[in-house]
């Protein structure tokens, strides 16, 4: 037993002793990387120091530059207030040479006009007392002319120069107005070209049209001129016969426009008939001719489109197909100009009408209600709108020959009464249908 106890106390010896060695390496080890770093902080610490150092100089360097910055702007400020210093002595002294050259001036212009230099040369080699006793003796020989004006010279020398420039303007001027007058000229020129361009254009249209619309009749507009003033012995401004001839014989296709005084339509209605003047139409002829000249002013110039109220009113069945024949051509470009490459846009023209030649050449049809105070606007087939047209010129005849009925009755007898509710019914019947019977 006791050799067994022996053994164990060495075996645990050992065992503390190999620990014991094994934590000394490991100090070591501690104090060998406590060692390297305690170098590499010693490292940093020197390059920490080294840049300090680096630091504290520049910032010695800034501050001493920063001395010498403050040193030269009091210097600069030194050499502002001195600069504005002798800034004020100069602008001082401008003003009194200035005042010095104003008064030299004044005294030169009292002395008169300066003699040429030629003359001036005469005196250069005097002595000053020479001059003095010469300007004296002349100064006497003045006083005998005291009364004659010693400024006219100077007077005659502005004068001359503003005369000169008054002339230079002038002639600028004269150059400015010969060209305004050309320009108005060539801009009445034009203006002249254009209306008769236009009256002409106007004047073959209303030919055409007039043909369209009376077959078997011409019409033609008349530009009345002065110069018929002058035949008629009518001429209300009084010019000179001979100074009109001068002016309507410059050009015969562009007359002067001043002399234009109206224009007037000569129609006729039949081969054989005669020219009539506006004044001798009827009121349905007349009508006639005024659409003539407004679709010949709308071949002209074209406008988008037309609005006419009841403009076949006043026409008989003939000429309101033919009114209504022309306004589908106008508002229709034709084959021909398809086929020649006219390039015509259509027109479009909006009636209102009580007559079926209108509605039967008409594209679309709308037909207008009051009811109620109120408008209504309706789409209607063509068939119907010539049906209700049909019935409102039925109703139409038959209240015409109520009223021819009554009125006879009311020369044959007094008892009237019936026959007048009867006319203001069939009237009033009518203007119902009226109110209803607007197409386009």
């Amino acid at each position: 037993p006791r050799r067994s106890i022996g053994g164990t106390a060495k075996n645990a010896n050992s065992i503390s002793q190999s620990q014991m060695k094994e934590d000394l390496e490991q100090k070591y080890r501690d104090l060998e990387e406590a060692t390297q770093t305690a170098e590499d902080v010693e490292k940093q610490l020197l390059q920490v120091k080294a840049i300090d150092e680096k630091l504290r100089n520049e910032i010695a360097s800034i501050k001493s530059n920063f001395e010498k910055l403050k040193a030269q702007d009091a210097a600069y400020q030194k050499e502002l207030e001195e600069s504005h210093e002798i800034q004020e002595k100069l602008l001082n002294k401008r003003s009194m040479c200035i005042q010095k050259r104003e008064d030299y001036m004044r005294k030169i212009q009292e002395l008169g006009s300066l003699p040429p230099a030629a003359e001036l040369t005469a005196f250069t080699k005097k002595s000053i007392p020479a001059l003095m006793k010469k300007l004296a003796d002349i100064n006497k020989q003045l006083k005998k002319y005291s009364h004659v004006n010693k400024k006219a010279f100077d007077q005659f020398v502005n004068f001359s120069e503003q005369r000169d420039q008054l002339i230079k303007r002038r002639e600028e001027i004269d150059e400015g107005g010969a060209k305004v007058k050309e320009l108005i000229e060539s801009l009445d020129r034009k203006k002249d070209e254009a209306i008769n361009r236009t009256f002409r254009g106007v004047s073959a249209h209303f030919k055409d049209v007039f043909k369209e619309l009376v077959p078997n009749g011409a019409g033609e507009l008349i530009m009345r001129t002065a110069m018929d003033e002058v035949a008629d012995g009518t001429d209300s401004e009084g010019e000179d016969d001979e100074a009109k001839k001068n002016k309507a014989g410059g050009d015969s296709n562009n007359p002067d426009v001043s002399l234009f005084r109206a224009v007037s339509v000569k129609v006729r209605f039949s081969r054989s008939s005669e020219n009539f003047l506006m004044s001798q139409l009827s009121g349905g002829q007349k009508a006639l001719v005024a659409m003539a000249l407004i679709f010949a002013i709308q071949r002209c110039d074209p406008a988008p489109f037309y609005l006419f109220d009841e403009l076949d009113q006043a026409l008989d069945s003939t000429y309101r197909a033919a009114v209504a024949s022309l306004i589908k051509k106008q508002a229709t470009p034709s084959s021909e100009d398809m086929e020649e490459g006219v390039a015509r846009e259509s027109t479009q023209f909006i009636c209102s009408t009580f007559r079926p030649e209108l509605v039967a050449a008409a594209n679309r049809c709308f037909g207008i209600s009051h009811q109620n105070k109120v408008s209504s606007l309706h789409l209607l087939s063509k068939n119907d709108a010539l049906h209700f047209i049909a019935n409102l010129m039925s109703e139409e005849e038959a209240l015409g020959e109520v009223t021819s009925l009554a009125t006879s009755k009311a020369v044959g007898s007094r008892g009237s009464g019936g026959t007048s509710s009867k006319k203001r019914k069939v009237t009033k019947s009518s203007e119902e249908g009226k109110d209803g019977s607007d197409e386009a």
